[in-house]
């Protein structure tokens, strides 16, 4: 496996740049939700991906400063709640800080009881496997304990800085 060398000194990388270059990259949507011990909590991540068949892993990568994360990392289980085309504004809700993230939001228990949000394409309960140093993130592993999905939906797209390819291609054009 390649290391890189702490002699050579990293590149100058342009933040602006590399978001707009890696906004070529498709991603889904998902809010990591748990129950904490004053309600349910919860926060939108785009960073997830699917990591191992065995164990069962799956990945995400919080921001270093999310205040939402240290709530799902103390509740040690939390679902991963993939999100549906027609949910940009739960994704957007949940991206803000200091509010009731969970106001009018319909939800129910998942198998191992953290929030399971109504009318997701697909939802994933997990526990904390391992965190590890992600630069101005967390990277978080998680063991997957349950999961479940619904084939008749559509999952939420976000491509070059937008909701959904059709809705990014139009702004760019």
């Amino acid at each position: 496996m390649g290391r890189v060398s702490a002699d050579v000194p990293a590149p100058v990388v342009d933040p602006q740049l590399m978001r707009d270059v890696l906004g070529h990259f498709v991603s889904g949507v998902t809010v990591v939700t748990a129950a904490g011990p004053d309600g349910p909590v919860g926060f939108t991540c785009q960073s997830f991906s699917s990591l191992s068949l065995d164990p069962p892993l799956v990945a995400f990568a919080p921001a270093r400063t999310s205040r939402t994360w240290p709530q799902l990392r103390d509740a040690g289980r939390f679902c991963v709640n993939v999100l549906g085309e027609q949910q940009s504004d739960l994704s957007r809700q949940f991206a803000r800080s200091g509010t009731d993230k969970f106001a009018g939001v319909r939800w129910a228990p998942s198998p191992h009881g953290s929030p399971m949000l109504e009318g997701v394409v697909a939802w994933i309960d997990s526990e904390l496997w391992a965190e590890y140093d992600g630069g101005d993130h967390t990277i978080v592993v998680a063991r997957v304990l349950d999961l479940g999905a619904d084939a008749s939906r559509t999952p939420l797209l976000f491509h070059r800085g937008a909701y959904g390819l059709q809705q990014a291609l139009v702004e760019e054009g």
